[in-house]
């Protein structure tokens, strides 16, 4: 039973083109991170929710007019990746495009499923056509169930929608890590994420020169994939020292959402959190930094803060910083 939604957004065709199928505007309406190789026969993987990844391959791509790939989610028994077909058609149309979106091969069941999801994302890219940006995606605000992973790719769709907004002028900015401007910062969690992502076997193709958002984006989807791969069992080796794995990728989870904090606090950004998930990856920080471990780890003395504040002003009290209440 297909799924089968027309739309029109405010774009050319090649603009819309763009919209459904590079990573970074994926990343601004439907996914938290997106690997993408555009071509017949090239492969993709789309983090559409945390925890839940789609993937496929492109067996058609006419750009500016049609894509054609098959659809499926990892972990998914009943639909794995390949083993079902979506075709998006644009058409010029007055105002904009036409944009077709054909969902083949789906059981009544999942063709509900599917109906919910796309009528929400869909909606989404007729908001990002207007405006650039759908803005944060409810979906994605507090993962159920919340575990290391689940966490790191919540977190980092908060840290790339506040990196999505710095301009080369705050480059230069200081942050509240009294050692770091946004550039040096930027430089560290490129750092974090290479190291703590390479720990799962993940390779990487670190670029200082692109776009701070679309540098953290690209090193990130790998890191996180492979982790997926790899799982949260047994240690893994981080320069002299083998940790657990749920330390390694809960590490990821802080770094992401307190460094968004501070790349927020520099630039005068928004930092929109949920609060079970800044819950949680404040009982993450509690356990991973502990108080004679914090000063190796370069984070200062905690900072108090009301026992009725929120847990994102609590969390970034504790890395010694003073907060102010998130968004």
């Amino acid at each position: 039973m297909p799924f089968d939604k027309t739309v029109v957004v405010p774009l050319d065709p090649d603009a819309t083109f763009d919209l459904v199928t590079r990573p970074d505007r994926l990343r601004r309406w439907q996914t938290v991170a997106a690997r993408v190789d555009l071509q017949a026969g090239g492969e993709y993987r789309w983090t559409v929710v945390p925890g839940h990844s789609a993937a496929g391959t492109f067996r058609e791509v006419v750009p500016g007019k049609r894509v054609v790939f098959t659809w499926g989610w990892e972990g998914d028994e009943e639909l794995p990746p390949g083993s079902s077909t979506v075709t998006v058609t644009l058409t010029p149309a007055a105002g904009g495009t036409e944009v077709r979106l054909v969902h083949d091969g789906l059981n009544t069941e999942q063709a509900a499923r599917h109906a919910e999801g796309w009528n929400h994302y869909l909606d989404r890219l007729v908001g990002a056509a207007q405006t650039s940006d759908a803005g944060p995606d409810d979906w994605a605000a507090a993962p159920d169930p919340l575990d290391e992973l689940s966490s790191a790719e919540a977190t980092l769709a908060i840290v790339q929608r506040v990196l999505r907004g710095v301009t080369a002028d705050d480059m230069s900015r200081q942050t509240a890590c009294t050692e770091f401007t946004v550039s040096q910062l930027a430089d560290h969690l490129a750092g974090s994420i290479t190291a703590l992502g390479g720990a799962a076997g993940a390779t990487f193709d670190d670029d200082p020169g692109k776009p701070v958002e679309a540098r953290i984006a690209d090193l990130a989807q790998p890191a996180l994939e492979a982790w997926r791969s790899r799982g949260l069992d047994g240690t893994v080796t981080i320069g002299p020292n083998d940790i657990p794995a749920t330390v390694a990728t809960g590490i990821l989870s802080i770094e992401f959402l307190v460094h968004a904090w501070d790349f927020a606090a520099a630039t005068g950004a928004e930092v929109a959190v949920s609060e079970p998930l800044a819950e949680y990856v404040l009982a993450l920080t509690h356990k991973i930094i502990t108080p004679e471990g914090r000063k190796a780890v370069g984070f200062d003395d905690p900072v108090p803060a009301p026992h009725t504040s929120d847990a994102v002003t609590r969390l970034i009290a504790y890395t010694g910083r003073h907060p102010v209440p998130a968004a």
